[in-house]
């Protein structure tokens, strides 16, 4: 059917824009986080001995999902803000329930709650604009 669209849309001008900020914030979020998994900044001291096993496993999961997250916002794909979204609310979840294992600044916190509200922001601007064209 010619009139019917699945998925989101995220090839709009007026979003574009927006989306292609999120993907820069996130490809930074993600390249911080694999500087901590490299140990820069920490000498002589391995990231493992510094993290744990189990903090070093979920701070690689989290920046390779975040870098790869990027990657999908920039080419404006769906899979990539579902990525993010997935990876932010995960790793607050983790944070916010207590988990020795994750561990960032209030910084970190808060740029990771925009990034949460940037992802949502652009969900509900999209769903606008599906019904807008749906509706033409």
């Amino acid at each position: 059917m010619p009139g019917l669209q699945t998925g989101m849309d995220f090839n709009a001008s007026s979003i574009g824009i927006y989306i292609r900020i999120v993907a820069l914030i996130s490809l930074m979020l993600g390249l911080n986080d694999a500087g901590r998994l490299l140990g820069v900044n920490l000498g002589a001291v391995s990231p493992i001995s510094t993290l744990g096993v189990t903090g070093f496993v979920y701070l690689g999961i989290f920046a390779a999902a975040r870098l790869c997250a990027a990657v999908g916002l920039w080419i404006k794909a769906s899979w990539g803000a579902v990525l993010l979204l997935g990876s932010t609310a995960a790793e607050l979840a983790l944070y916010l329930s207590g988990s020795p294992d994750i561990r960032m600044s209030a910084f970190g916190f808060a740029v990771r709650l925009v990034l949460l509200a940037s992802i949502l922001v652009i969900f509900v601007l999209s769903v606008r604009l599906n019904r807008a064209r749906a509706a033409d």
